[in-house]
């Protein structure tokens, strides 16, 4: 390139794919990141001075993306994406050997490639705090959602419960008073319901942290080991593999043992119902940073994306009529946040749902 005009002719192009850079990501829709990223490519690809023996190729965290055709042997340029001022992916630009070298570069171009990396790297972090704060929304509708459920459901457990706790007593009267064989069988099965009932209630009660707490030092191993042994039939019947790990006999949280052992009850339970026949259930207690974190994993089919909000949340269940009330793990969530802890849930690697709780150390 000796002539004026060849020189002018590569600044316009350069400073061209700068400004169609700017105008894709001013128009960037976040949702397809991808795209933009192969329009800025193909824009590299225009912008160096022999653009049909040129390969461009932008790797990301997320994606990989390349304009023309891949040389086994290439020279080439390259500089780095920083997000945050960490490196999260690279730009390269590329000759084939044989027919370039170093030198083909202009350092025009070399300052272009660094500028798109800047512009790129700045894409994603807005993308990135866009969406932290679409998740951080996210998570404070569904607390909002959940608190006003915990109080609607403690006004109807304490409504509920006076009239059926007259339904058994009177239906008790009345057991001691008939002699009827089929009316005794009837008042049985209103008894039963009742009984049914009540244990709603109990739950709702538990979900809204009505239930008063006995609060104590407690070890963590014997209250697994009691639920295991309580839940070995189920894992029998399924031929299901029970595998317990724990850092330290002597961990210990300090929480009502009662309500604890309800969550882990509830917790490995539903993870015996969602695994298939020889699979396993693990459960591993650990310290971490200030906190004891239980996972119980499962080799199920997950918990899918479209109900993941919704998990937590009273009468909610995937579980066929009458398997389950759907009170489990809204109970389960009551008393973790009662205890000052955390729950979560994400996908077991091949298959399977991990549940996640930490509980303050002390």
């Amino acid at each position: 390139m000796n002539t004026t005009e060849d020189k002018l002719r590569e600044r316009i192009k350069e400073l061209t794919c700068l400004y169609e850079v700017t105008s894709i990501i001013v128009n960037c829709d976040y949702s397809q990141l991808e795209l933009s990223l192969q329009a800025i490519a193909h824009c590299l690809k225009g912008a160096v001075q022999y653009e049909t023996e040129s390969y461009v190729k932008i790797t990301t965290n997320n994606y990989v993306l390349e304009d023309g055709s891949f040389k086994e042997s290439l020279c080439c340029i390259k500089s780095n994406i920083k997000v945050f001022n960490e490196v999260s992916g690279t730009i390269l630009i590329g000759y084939p050997s044989d027919k370039f070298s170093e030198d083909d570069f202009l350092d025009e171009e070399k300052k272009l490639l660094e500028n798109v990396c800047l512009e790129i790297g700045n894409l994603i972090e807005r993308k990135q705090i866009r969406d932290n704060e679409a998740y951080i929304k996210k998570q404070m509708e569904r607390t909002d959602r959940l608190n006003i459920l915990g109080e609607i459901t403690a006004g109807i457990a304490h409504e509920l419960n006076t009239p059926l706790t007259n339904i058994l007593g009177f239906t008790e009267l009345l057991e001691d008073e008939i002699k009827d064989k089929k009316q005794l069988s009837d008042l049985g099965r209103i008894k039963e319901s009742a009984i049914f009932s009540r244990e709603i209630v109990k739950k709702l009660m538990f979900f809204a942290c009505e239930v008063p707490q006995q609060m104590q030092k407690v070890t963590l191993k014997p209250i697994v080991d009691n639920v295991l042994n309580l839940l070995k039939p189920s894992f029998k019947n399924k031929n299901i593999q029970s595998i317990f790990d724990i850092e330290s006999p002597e961990l210990q949280i300090r929480a009502d043992e009662i309500q604890i052992t309800q969550v882990l009850f509830n917790i490995i339970m539903n993870a015996i119902y969602a695994s298939p026949e020889h699979s396993k259930v693990e459960i591993s207690i650990k310290k971490l940073k200030g906190n004891i974190q239980v996972k119980i994993i499962d080799e199920g089919s997950g918990i899918a994306s479209t109900i993941e909000d919704k998990v937590y949340e009273p009468f909610f269940t995937t579980k066929p009529t009458g398997d389950g009330s759907g009170l489990g793990l809204s109970v389960v969530h009551g008393i973790i946040s009662s205890h000052k802890g955390t729950i979560k849930h994400s996908k077991n690697s091949p298959k399977g749902t991990i549940f996640t709780i930490n509980f303050p150390e002390n």
